[in-house]
């Protein structure tokens, strides 16, 4: 197979992001229009990019379950199906809609803005979208919620160990499966907590996002729940979680994004949050914090990209 060159799932984490879902129309020559424009995808980011060499644009592309089959006509990814949705109490991850996903991340908002122009300029007609989200960086990488949002994240060898599959599936080396859901918060109530009981849920301090000491760490604490330990080993995952939101209308919300080699780490984290680790033991920040969206989405490698629009 040789090397794979993967898509940019590893970039740095920027200071602007666009989140764009879309649909593929149901008709040939749409789908047909969208096997052309995948052509053409790493070529319309370089022309971008190449405005501004020190805007570190990037594009990530993921498709859906369906959307692999309709585009691909290929074998499929080993981890690639329908978001998996869990339901617990009052608490829902919601699955919706979503045939590809673009993560547009650049050092500036314009850069993204523009890029996902060009990707509607040459998709229009042929996609619908769902779902567009701008994401931008907050203070000291902080959730709006106040909290440091991604201290967690492996880097460098670690990041692609996490992120990039290896012979485990070896026709989709160097792919990446992505998770996106596009969480609300309800900051009246959040804001009403004392930063001690923030501190308790989150399960870091708010200030200095240091861990909480594991004698006052709840076990229901965010980052105690999303701890996954395998064989001894913590499973890592790689989040460009970005705030977003719209003052006016009081919309103020998270845009979690992780990347993994398999969506399982993913999905048994998020089982954790909202079912509960035992059951019931769930994230309390579920209390006030509300999943609009859910999708999963498989992230193919450069080559293998190339190879299924040729073959």
């Amino acid at each position: 197979m040789g090397s794979r060159q993967p898509q940019p799932v590893i970039a740095p984490l920027t200071r602007a992001a666009i989140f764009l879902v879309v649909t593929v129309n149901p008709d040939d020559d749409h789908r047909a229009s969208v096997r052309s424009f995948c052509e053409d995808f790493p070529a319309l980011v370089r022309a971008v990019a190449f405005r501004d060499l020190e805007g570190y644009l990037s594009c990530v592309m993921g498709f859906g379950s369906a959307a692999w089959d309709q585009l691909f006509k290929s074998a499929r990814p080993a981890g690639l199906h329908v978001f998996r949705e869990f339901h617990a109490g009052s608490r829902h991850a919601i699955s919706t809609p979503g045939d590809i996903l673009f993560h547009i991340r650049a050092a500036r908002m314009d850069l993204c803005f523009e890029l996902a122009t060009q990707f509607m300029a040459r998709l229009r007609g042929a996609v619908s979208p769902v779902d567009e989200v701008h994401g931008f960086q907050y203070f000291d990488d902080r959730d709006l919620i106040g909290f440091v949002d991604g201290t967690e994240n492996p880097t460098n060898e670690a990041a692609a160990d996490a992120t990039l599959i290896g012979d485990e599936d070896p026709g989709f080396a160097g792919g990446s499966y992505v998770i996106v859901q596009k969480y609300v918060h309800d900051m009246p109530a959040w804001n009403a907590l004392t930063t001690e009981a923030q501190e308790r849920i989150i399960g870091r301090t708010k200030l200095s996002d240091i861990e909480l000491a594991e004698d006052v760490k709840p076990t229901s604490a965010h980052n105690a729940l999303t701890v996954l330990v395998e064989n001894g080993n913590e499973v890592k995952i790689l989040r460009d979680n970005m705030p977003f939101g719209d003052v006016a209308r009081g919309e103020f919300g998270t845009y979690f994004i992780g990347y993994a080699r398999s969506p399982r780490p993913i999905e048994q984290m998020l089982e954790n949050m909202f079912v509960g680790r035992p059951p019931g033991n769930y994230d309390r920040l579920l209390d006030f914090s509300h999943a609009l969206t859910g999708n999963l989405f498989f992230v193919p490698s450069l080559d293998l990209l190339d190879s299924l629009l040729s073959g």
